[in-house]
Protein backbone atom coordinates (compact mmCIF):
# COMPACT_ATOMS: atom_id res chain seq x y z
CA UNK A 1 0.00 0.00 0.00
CA UNK A 2 0.94 3.36 -0.88
CA UNK A 3 2.52 5.38 2.45
CA UNK A 4 0.79 8.99 0.75
CA UNK A 5 -2.25 9.91 -0.34
CA UNK A 6 -2.63 12.34 -2.93
CA UNK A 7 -5.52 14.83 -2.70
CA UNK A 8 -6.86 17.60 -4.59
CA UNK A 9 -8.34 20.62 -2.36
CA UNK A 10 -10.97 23.22 -2.83
CA UNK A 11 -8.24 26.23 -2.36
CA UNK A 12 -10.63 29.06 -3.55
CA UNK A 13 -14.09 28.92 -4.74
CA UNK A 14 -14.84 29.93 -8.16
CA UNK A 15 -15.99 33.01 -10.01
CA UNK A 16 -17.01 31.81 -13.40
CA UNK A 17 -15.59 29.09 -15.05
CA UNK A 18 -14.13 26.82 -13.06
CA UNK A 19 -10.03 26.32 -13.58
CA UNK A 20 -7.30 24.44 -12.00
CA UNK A 21 -6.27 27.32 -9.84
CA UNK A 22 -9.62 26.88 -7.42
CA UNK A 23 -7.23 23.52 -6.19
CA UNK A 24 -4.59 22.69 -4.19
CA UNK A 25 -2.78 19.29 -5.06
CA UNK A 26 -1.08 17.92 -2.16
CA UNK A 27 0.61 14.72 -0.32
CA UNK A 28 -0.83 13.35 2.81
CA UNK A 29 -0.10 9.99 4.83
CA UNK A 30 -2.59 7.67 4.42
CA UNK A 31 -5.22 7.56 7.29
CA UNK A 32 -5.90 4.29 8.64
CA UNK A 33 -9.32 2.81 9.64
CA UNK A 34 -10.77 3.00 13.07
CA UNK A 35 -13.36 0.61 14.07
CA UNK A 36 -16.20 0.78 12.33
CA UNK A 37 -14.57 2.31 8.81
CA UNK A 38 -12.74 1.06 5.45
CA UNK A 39 -9.67 2.58 3.95
CA UNK A 40 -10.79 2.76 0.50
CA UNK A 41 -8.55 3.28 -2.68
CA UNK A 42 -10.44 4.76 -5.29
CA UNK A 43 -10.26 3.38 -8.61
CA UNK A 44 -12.59 5.54 -10.39
CA UNK A 45 -14.12 8.87 -10.01
CA UNK A 46 -17.37 10.39 -11.36
CA UNK A 47 -17.91 13.56 -12.31
CA UNK A 48 -21.30 14.93 -12.49
CA UNK A 49 -22.15 19.04 -13.17
CA UNK A 50 -24.11 19.39 -9.34
CA UNK A 51 -20.20 19.21 -8.28
CA UNK A 52 -20.12 22.87 -9.63
CA UNK A 53 -23.02 23.75 -7.40
CA UNK A 54 -20.99 21.99 -4.10
CA UNK A 55 -18.03 24.41 -4.41
CA UNK A 56 -20.78 27.66 -3.72
CA UNK A 57 -21.25 28.75 -0.06
CA UNK A 58 -24.46 28.82 -0.35
CA UNK A 59 -27.78 26.71 1.00
CA UNK A 60 -28.23 23.69 -0.27
CA UNK A 61 -29.65 20.11 -0.37
CA UNK A 62 -25.82 19.51 1.14
CA UNK A 63 -23.49 21.69 2.72
CA UNK A 64 -21.02 23.27 0.88
CA UNK A 65 -17.41 22.10 0.06
CA UNK A 66 -14.87 23.75 2.92
CA UNK A 67 -12.01 25.83 1.92
CA UNK A 68 -8.77 23.57 2.26
CA UNK A 69 -11.17 20.58 2.43
CA UNK A 70 -10.56 17.43 -0.47
CA UNK A 71 -13.01 18.19 -3.14
CA UNK A 72 -16.27 15.79 -3.08
CA UNK A 73 -16.78 13.00 -5.96
CA UNK A 74 -18.70 10.08 -6.12
CA UNK A 75 -16.33 7.03 -6.75
CA UNK A 76 -15.93 3.58 -6.89
CA UNK A 77 -12.92 1.75 -5.22
CA UNK A 78 -11.81 -1.38 -3.69
CA UNK A 79 -11.51 -2.04 -0.03
CA UNK A 80 -7.75 -2.11 1.30
CA UNK A 81 -8.21 -2.37 4.99
CA UNK A 82 -11.49 -3.01 7.21
CA UNK A 83 -11.90 -2.15 10.36
CA UNK A 84 -16.52 -3.37 9.75
CA UNK A 85 -17.91 -6.28 9.99
CA UNK A 86 -19.35 -6.31 6.85
CA UNK A 87 -16.67 -5.16 4.69
CA UNK A 88 -13.89 -7.30 3.74
CA UNK A 89 -9.87 -6.88 1.93
CA UNK A 90 -10.48 -6.63 -2.15
CA UNK A 91 -14.35 -5.67 -1.98
CA UNK A 92 -15.43 -3.43 -3.96
CA UNK A 93 -17.82 -0.20 -3.15
CA UNK A 94 -19.17 2.90 -4.27
CA UNK A 95 -19.04 5.73 -2.03
CA UNK A 96 -18.25 9.51 -2.05
CA UNK A 97 -14.63 9.26 -2.14
CA UNK A 98 -13.54 12.30 -3.28
CA UNK A 99 -10.59 13.52 -5.11
CA UNK A 100 -7.87 11.83 -3.59
CA UNK A 101 -6.22 8.13 -3.81
CA UNK A 102 -7.65 7.13 -0.49
CA UNK A 103 -10.76 7.62 1.69
CA UNK A 104 -11.40 6.37 4.94
CA UNK A 105 -14.99 6.32 5.38
CA UNK A 106 -17.84 4.90 7.78
CA UNK A 107 -20.14 2.84 5.55
CA UNK A 108 -23.36 4.54 6.96
CA UNK A 109 -21.95 7.78 6.55
CA UNK A 110 -21.50 10.52 3.80
CA UNK A 111 -23.77 11.52 1.27
CA UNK A 112 -24.43 8.29 0.07
CA UNK A 113 -23.17 6.01 2.34
CA UNK A 114 -20.83 3.49 1.18
CA UNK A 115 -22.58 0.12 -0.48
CA UNK A 116 -20.70 -2.94 -1.58
CA UNK A 117 -20.63 -4.10 -5.27
CA UNK A 118 -22.01 -7.67 -5.93
CA UNK A 119 -18.95 -9.50 -7.62
CA UNK A 120 -18.22 -8.67 -10.79
CA UNK A 121 -19.76 -5.52 -11.32
CA UNK A 122 -18.10 -3.35 -14.08
CA UNK A 123 -17.45 0.05 -11.58
CA UNK A 124 -18.08 2.01 -14.91
CA UNK A 125 -21.96 0.84 -15.21
CA UNK A 126 -21.86 1.43 -11.21
CA UNK A 127 -21.23 5.01 -11.49
CA UNK A 128 -23.34 5.44 -14.74
CA UNK A 129 -26.48 3.96 -15.70
CA UNK A 130 -26.66 1.32 -12.62
CA UNK A 131 -25.88 4.36 -10.65
CA UNK A 132 -27.02 8.06 -9.04
CA UNK A 133 -26.92 8.97 -13.24
CA UNK A 134 -29.35 6.21 -14.01
CA UNK A 135 -31.13 6.91 -11.00
CA UNK A 136 -31.95 9.73 -11.42
CA UNK A 137 -32.89 9.95 -15.23
CA UNK A 138 -35.63 6.70 -13.53
CA UNK A 139 -36.97 8.51 -11.10
CA UNK A 140 -37.44 12.08 -12.38
CA UNK A 141 -38.74 10.40 -15.98
CA UNK A 142 -40.82 8.12 -14.53
CA UNK A 143 -42.09 9.53 -11.24
CA UNK A 144 -42.19 13.09 -12.31
CA UNK A 145 -42.61 12.81 -15.42
CA UNK A 146 -44.81 9.90 -15.17
CA UNK A 147 -44.94 9.45 -19.63
CA UNK A 148 -47.41 7.49 -21.28
CA UNK A 149 -47.60 5.61 -24.20
CA UNK A 150 -47.25 7.71 -27.42
CA UNK A 151 -46.83 11.11 -25.68
CA UNK A 152 -43.62 13.30 -26.88
CA UNK A 153 -40.83 13.55 -24.49
CA UNK A 154 -38.49 16.17 -25.11
CA UNK A 155 -34.42 15.62 -23.52
CA UNK A 156 -32.23 18.40 -22.86
CA UNK A 157 -28.45 17.66 -22.20
CA UNK A 158 -30.15 14.84 -24.09
CA UNK A 159 -26.44 13.15 -24.60
CA UNK A 160 -25.35 13.70 -21.42
CA UNK A 161 -25.24 10.68 -18.47
CA UNK A 162 -28.21 11.79 -17.40
CA UNK A 163 -30.57 12.77 -20.30
CA UNK A 164 -29.53 9.98 -22.77
CA UNK A 165 -30.82 7.49 -20.29
CA UNK A 166 -33.98 9.53 -19.44
CA UNK A 167 -34.85 9.51 -23.58
CA UNK A 168 -34.26 6.12 -23.70
CA UNK A 169 -36.63 4.71 -20.85
CA UNK A 170 -39.07 6.99 -22.52
CA UNK A 171 -38.70 4.96 -25.86
CA UNK A 172 -38.64 2.27 -24.05
CA UNK A 173 -42.04 3.19 -22.48
CA UNK A 174 -43.61 3.75 -25.90
CA UNK A 175 -43.28 7.55 -26.44
CA UNK A 176 -41.68 9.61 -28.67
CA UNK A 177 -38.75 11.08 -27.92
CA UNK A 178 -36.59 14.34 -28.98
CA UNK A 179 -33.02 14.86 -28.15
CA UNK A 180 -31.42 18.36 -27.64
CA UNK A 181 -27.77 18.48 -27.45
CA UNK A 182 -24.76 20.37 -29.19
CA UNK A 183 -22.36 18.60 -31.96
CA UNK A 184 -22.96 16.12 -35.01
CA UNK A 185 -21.13 13.56 -33.24
CA UNK A 186 -23.51 13.54 -30.39
CA UNK A 187 -26.81 14.34 -32.22
CA UNK A 188 -25.53 10.99 -34.27
CA UNK A 189 -24.87 8.79 -31.44
CA UNK A 190 -28.49 9.64 -30.25
CA UNK A 191 -30.39 8.59 -33.75
CA UNK A 192 -28.32 6.20 -34.37
CA UNK A 193 -27.14 4.18 -31.01
CA UNK A 194 -29.70 5.80 -28.24
CA UNK A 195 -32.42 5.61 -31.25
CA UNK A 196 -34.02 9.19 -30.49
CA UNK A 197 -36.70 9.74 -33.15
CA UNK A 198 -35.38 12.78 -33.74
CA UNK A 199 -32.75 15.22 -32.39
CA UNK A 200 -32.45 19.23 -31.91
CA UNK A 201 -28.60 20.84 -32.65
CA UNK A 202 -28.93 23.84 -30.30
CA UNK A 203 -25.64 24.60 -32.23
CA UNK A 204 -26.32 24.83 -35.28
CA UNK A 205 -29.82 24.96 -35.06
CA UNK A 206 -33.08 27.36 -34.23
CA UNK A 207 -34.65 25.37 -31.15
CA UNK A 208 -37.79 27.16 -30.51
CA UNK A 209 -38.31 26.41 -34.57
CA UNK A 210 -37.08 23.10 -34.52
CA UNK A 211 -38.84 21.78 -31.29
CA UNK A 212 -42.25 23.02 -33.30
CA UNK A 213 -40.85 20.75 -35.97
CA UNK A 214 -39.75 17.96 -34.33
CA UNK A 215 -42.66 17.88 -31.70
CA UNK A 216 -46.21 18.46 -33.97
CA UNK A 217 -48.25 17.16 -31.34
CA UNK A 218 -46.34 19.53 -28.79
CA UNK A 219 -44.58 18.36 -25.94
CA UNK A 220 -45.72 16.15 -23.20
CA UNK A 221 -43.04 15.54 -21.09
CA UNK A 222 -39.92 18.00 -21.06
CA UNK A 223 -36.70 16.36 -18.96
CA UNK A 224 -34.46 19.54 -18.41
CA UNK A 225 -30.90 19.80 -17.90
CA UNK A 226 -30.03 23.10 -19.20
CA UNK A 227 -32.03 25.84 -18.27
CA UNK A 228 -32.21 29.13 -19.78
CA UNK A 229 -32.98 29.67 -23.46
CA UNK A 230 -33.42 25.86 -23.76
CA UNK A 231 -36.12 25.55 -20.74
CA UNK A 232 -37.87 28.88 -22.66
CA UNK A 233 -38.07 27.55 -26.12
CA UNK A 234 -39.54 24.21 -24.43
CA UNK A 235 -42.03 25.95 -22.34
CA UNK A 236 -43.45 27.57 -25.69
CA UNK A 237 -44.71 23.85 -27.18
CA UNK A 238 -45.43 21.95 -23.87
CA UNK A 239 -48.81 20.46 -24.41
CA UNK A 240 -52.26 20.50 -21.81
CA UNK A 241 -51.39 19.34 -18.77
CA UNK A 242 -47.61 18.58 -20.04
CA UNK A 243 -45.07 18.03 -17.24
CA UNK A 244 -41.66 19.58 -16.86
CA UNK A 245 -38.99 18.01 -14.97
CA UNK A 246 -36.28 20.34 -13.51
CA UNK A 247 -33.24 18.35 -13.28
CA UNK A 248 -30.43 20.37 -13.64
CA UNK A 249 -29.50 23.96 -15.35
CA UNK A 250 -26.12 23.83 -16.86
CA UNK A 251 -26.22 26.72 -18.86
CA UNK A 252 -26.20 28.81 -15.67
CA UNK A 253 -23.88 26.81 -13.15
CA UNK A 254 -20.98 29.20 -14.04
CA UNK A 255 -22.61 32.24 -14.27
CA UNK A 256 -20.98 35.71 -12.49
CA UNK A 257 -24.64 37.07 -12.25
CA UNK A 258 -28.25 35.98 -11.65
CA UNK A 259 -29.39 34.88 -15.24
CA UNK A 260 -32.83 35.92 -15.98
CA UNK A 261 -35.37 33.54 -15.74
CA UNK A 262 -37.92 32.28 -18.16
CA UNK A 263 -40.55 35.17 -19.82
CA UNK A 264 -43.07 32.65 -20.63
CA UNK A 265 -43.89 30.72 -16.76
CA UNK A 266 -47.83 32.11 -17.64
CA UNK A 267 -47.65 29.05 -20.24
CA UNK A 268 -47.82 26.98 -17.50
CA UNK A 269 -51.04 28.61 -16.05
CA UNK A 270 -52.68 28.64 -19.73
CA UNK A 271 -52.03 24.87 -20.32
CA UNK A 272 -52.62 24.01 -16.98
CA UNK A 273 -48.71 21.81 -16.48
CA UNK A 274 -46.80 21.17 -13.92
CA UNK A 275 -43.06 21.94 -13.43
CA UNK A 276 -40.92 20.50 -10.78
CA UNK A 277 -37.85 19.90 -9.41
CA UNK A 278 -36.25 17.06 -7.81
CA UNK A 279 -32.44 15.79 -5.94
CA UNK A 280 -32.08 12.23 -6.33
CA UNK A 281 -31.09 11.53 -2.93
CA UNK A 282 -34.76 11.39 -2.09
CA UNK A 283 -35.15 7.94 -3.55
CA UNK A 284 -31.86 6.77 -2.57
CA UNK A 285 -34.02 4.23 -0.53
CA UNK A 286 -35.98 2.96 -3.53
CA UNK A 287 -32.97 2.02 -5.28
CA UNK A 288 -33.55 -2.17 -5.31
CA UNK A 289 -36.55 -1.61 -7.03
CA UNK A 290 -34.58 1.05 -9.75
CA UNK A 291 -31.49 -1.05 -10.76
CA UNK A 292 -33.22 -4.34 -11.41
CA UNK A 293 -35.13 -2.98 -14.11
CA UNK A 294 -31.92 -0.87 -15.03
CA UNK A 295 -29.48 -3.64 -15.27
CA UNK A 296 -32.53 -5.60 -17.55
CA UNK A 297 -32.60 -2.83 -19.93
CA UNK A 298 -28.74 -2.96 -20.41
CA UNK A 299 -28.32 -6.24 -20.93
CA UNK A 300 -30.98 -6.53 -22.91
CA UNK A 301 -29.83 -3.55 -25.21
CA UNK A 302 -32.62 -1.54 -24.84
CA UNK A 303 -30.02 0.89 -23.23
CA UNK A 304 -26.88 1.76 -23.97
CA UNK A 305 -24.29 3.70 -21.94
CA UNK A 306 -21.88 5.81 -23.27
CA UNK A 307 -19.07 6.32 -21.01
CA UNK A 308 -16.08 9.11 -21.70
CA UNK A 309 -12.80 7.84 -19.09
CA UNK A 310 -9.95 10.16 -19.02
CA UNK A 311 -7.24 8.94 -16.86
CA UNK A 312 -4.22 10.30 -14.80
CA UNK A 313 -4.86 11.98 -11.29
CA UNK A 314 -3.45 15.13 -12.27
CA UNK A 315 -6.15 15.74 -14.95
CA UNK A 316 -8.71 15.70 -12.51
CA UNK A 317 -9.08 19.45 -12.47
CA UNK A 318 -9.16 19.69 -16.26
CA UNK A 319 -11.44 16.64 -16.37
CA UNK A 320 -14.57 18.27 -14.28
CA UNK A 321 -14.31 21.24 -17.04
CA UNK A 322 -15.41 18.47 -19.83
CA UNK A 323 -18.54 19.23 -18.38
CA UNK A 324 -19.13 22.46 -18.73
CA UNK A 325 -17.30 22.79 -22.64
CA UNK A 326 -19.32 20.48 -23.79
CA UNK A 327 -16.47 18.08 -24.73
CA UNK A 328 -17.78 14.80 -22.53
CA UNK A 329 -20.42 12.57 -24.56
CA UNK A 330 -21.86 10.61 -22.20
CA UNK A 331 -20.84 9.70 -18.61
CA UNK A 332 -17.63 11.59 -17.14
CA UNK A 333 -15.28 9.60 -15.49
CA UNK A 334 -11.58 9.11 -14.54
CA UNK A 335 -9.68 5.92 -13.80
CA UNK A 336 -6.93 6.91 -11.48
Amino acid sequence: MAETNRQWLLKKRPHGMVTKDNFERREVAVSEPKDGEILVRNRYLSFDPTQRGWMEDRPSYVPPVAIGEVMRAGSVGEVVRSKHGDFNQGDLVQCTGGWQDYTTIAPGQGIFGASKLPPGTDPVLALSVLGVTGLTAYWGLLDLGQPKRGETVLVSGAAGATGSVAGQIARIKGCRVVGIAGGTDKCRWLKEEARFDDVIDYKSENVNARIGETCPKRVDVFFDNVGGDILEAALNHINMRARVVLCGGISAYNATKPVPGPTNLLNLIIMRARMEGFIVIDYMDRSHVAVPELMKWVQSGEIVNQVDVQEGFDNIPDTLNRLFTGKNLGKQLLKL
